[in-house]
C-alpha cells in the first residue's frame, strides 16, 4: 500500500497516511503519459520501420495471392465454398501483420528501453506504476496494429477481396490479435538480457508464420501436427479473420475470441508482475 507524508509549518513529518485508491502501488491512472512519450519518439525516429512492417505482408499478398494464386485457382473457404487463393490467404496475412506490429513494439522496442535507455526505471521513479507502463506500451503496440489492420483491409478492398460487410470486423479483430501478442511480448522480453536471447523471438515467430495454416489448409498436416498448430496463437487469429472475411460464424468463432481474451489477461499479469519485481521490489 502506498503512503504519503503530511508536513506543516513548524512541525515534523506526521505519520504516513495510507492511500485509499485501490492498486495505488501498481496503477497511477496516467497511461496517457507513457503513450504520449511513445508517439513522439515513434514520429521522430521509427516511422520508416513502422511502414516496412505494413509493406511486407502486402508484398506477400501480391506475390503469393496473385502470382501463385493464378496457378492454384480456388481452395475451400471457411463456409465450405470455393474461394480464390488470394481471398484465402489475405485474412491470414492480416493476422500476421497485426502480430508483427505488436511483437516488434513489445519486444525489440521494450528491450532497448529496458536494458539500454533505462527508460522504465526512470518512469517508475515517478508517480507512474508498473501497470501504467505496461498498459502504455501495449496501447502503443495496439495503435500500430490498428494502423496495419486498417491499411491492409483497404488494400484487400482495392483488390476486390472483400465480399461481405462483415469483413470490416477484421479491423477490431486484428487489434484483439495484436493485444494478445503485445501483452505477452513485453513480459517475455523482460527476461531477455542479450541480443542472442532476443533472436529466439524471431526463431519462434518464423515457423508460426509459415505453419499456422497461413498459406495452405490445416488438413495437409498429420493429425498430431494439426493439434500442435491449433495450440498456436497465430492459428486462432488466422481462422478468426478468415471466418469474418467470409461472414461465417459458429462456435469456433467464440473459441478463437476467448483464446485471445485469456491470452491478454495472462499477459497483463505477467508483464505487470515482472515490472514490479524488476524495479519496485
Amino acid at each position: 500500500m502506498s503512503q504519503r507524508t503530511i508536513t506543516g509549518p513548524g512541525r515534523a513529518a506526521a505519520a504516513p497516511v495510507p492511500s485509499r485508491r485501490p492498486l495505488a502501488s501498481l496503477y497511477a491512472g496516467n497511461v496517457r503519459a507513457v503513450v504520449g512519450r511513445g508517439l513522439r519518439a515513434t514520429w521522430s525516429s521509427n516511422w520508416a520501420i513502422m511502414a516496412s512492417g505494413f509493406v511486407e505482408p502486402v508484398l506477400y499478398l501480391v506475390a503469393m495471392g496473385i502470382g501463385l494464386g493464378s496457378l492454384i485457382g480456388t481452395v475451400q473457404g471457411p463456409g465450405g465454398e470455393q474461394i480464390g487463393y488470394a481471398s484465402y490467404i489475405a485474412p491470414a496475412l492480416l493476422a500476421v501483420s497485426a502480430m508483427n506490429g505488436a511483437v516488434y513494439d513489445s519486444t525489440w522496442n521494450v528491450f532497448f528501453k529496458l536494458n539500454f535507455a533505462r527508460l522504465y526505471e526512470g518512469m517508475l521513479n515517478t508517480s507512474l506504476g508498473p501497470l501504467d507502463v505496461a498498459l502504455g506500451e501495449i496501447l502503443l503496440a495496439l495503435l500500430r496494429g490498428a494502423l496495419y489492420a486498417t491499411g491492409f483491409t483497404a488494400v484487400m478492398g482495392v483488390m476486390g477481396l472483400i465480399t461481405t460487410p462483415w469483413a470490416l470486423l477484421m479491423i477490431p479483430a486484428a487489434v484483439l490479435i495484436a493485444f494478445g501478442f503485445a501483452s505477452f511480448g513485453m513480459g517475455i522480453t523482460s527476461y531477455m538480457k542479450t541480443f542472442q536471447q532476443m533472436d529466439w523471438i524471431t526463431f519462434l515467430m518464423l515457423p508460426m508464420f509459415l505453419f499456422s495454416a497461413t498459406f495452405y489448409p490445416l488438413s495437409v498436416y498429420p493429425e498430431p501436427i494439426q493439434r500442435l498448430i491449433q495450440a498456436l496463437p497465430l492459428w486462432h487469429g488466422v481462422e478468426l479473420l478468415r471466418q469474418l472475411n467470409a461472414g461465417v460464424f459458429n462456435a469456433a468463432t467464440a473459441i478463437h475470441v476467448l483464446y485471445y481474451v485469456v491470452m491478454i489477461l495472462l499477459g497483463l499479469l505477467l508483464t505487470t508482475g515482472r515490472l514490479r519485481k524488476l524495479f519496485l521490489s
